[in-house]
């Protein structure tokens, strides 16, 4: 079974989703599980690139319902300062995706919630997760792009969206803004409490400057990457975007 990161060329979502995610195994992977949560970046209501493209949380539905009868549940808590999650959902036509294919959508800013302790941690020693977490198996389903607090944003930052704002807001605007003073340590930490099972990164384009817009990748990516191991996928990211992933704390294998 392999457990590198694993790239490939980006042909369509059709033909591209199904190998990458056969050359990890993921039939395997997910037999027997009984939920399955899919967690696209939805930061607000922009379309690809910026957010994930429905067209490939399709392409991973269609795939995951020829090997398995998990429950599938395509999982977000937006980050928008004026939207709510279903909005963006309904913008994006997730809602239509979720209709088409039988699965349903959750909104994770308002889902019931379970208190989690690691007193190691600084800044959150105490994190609120929702419940649907405890005992499914996440698939990430992030984009390629640079960002201007977290240098990156990739698969370990994509976990922000289980963060409540009720208790992450912060005072500020934006959902999960009480993450934004201290990035790094923050998301450092957040991940100490929730990880994706697996990722698939879309990468066929890529944002080279800013995580709300801005410049794409010139030429495009036109890659897809899939791993199991979080911190290794977006250290692979950060090379396909000229970064050093070295000079991205949040991104190193976790300590301690």
């Amino acid at each position: 079974m392999n457990t590198g990161v694993i790239q490939c060329a980006f042909e369509t979502y059709g033909t591209s989703v199904p190998f990458i995610l056969d050359q990890l195994d993921v039939k395997h992977r997910v037999k027997g599980q009984e939920t399955i949560l899919l967690k696209p970046n939805l930061v607000n209501a922009d379309p690809f690139p910026i957010t994930t493209s429905p067209h490939l949380c399709r392409a991973v539905i269609r795939y995951l319902k020829t090997c398995c009868d998990a429950r599938i549940i395509i999982a977000e808590g937006c980050g928008d300062a004026v939207l709510e999650t279903d909005q963006v959902f309904n913008r994006l036509g997730y809602d239509r995706l979720a209709a088409e294919t039988g699965v349903e959508l959750m909104d994770l800013n308002h889902a019931p919630l379970k208190i989690h302790t690691r007193p190691e941690n600084r800044i959150f020693p105490e994190f609120y997760l929702p419940e649907i977490a405890d005992g499914s198996f996440i698939i990430s389903l992030p984009v390629l792009k640079a960002h201007s607090l977290a240098v990156i944003t990739g698969t370990l930052k994509n976990m922000m969206g289980f963060a409540p704002p009720a208790h992450y807001s912060g005072g500020g605007a934006w959902k999960k803004a009480a993450f934004h003073s201290k990035m790094q340590r923050s998301v450092m930490e957040l991940n100490r409490y929730i990880l994706p099972d697996l990722t698939l990164m879309d990468a066929s384009v890529g944002l080279s400057e800013y995580h709300l817009g801005g410049p794409i990748c010139d030429p495009p990516v036109n890659r897809l990457l899939a791993g199991t191991d979080p911190f290794a996928l977006d250290q692979a990211a950060a090379r396909l975007l000229d970064i050093d992933p070295e000079s991205i704390p949040h991104i190193q294998s976790p300590q301690g």
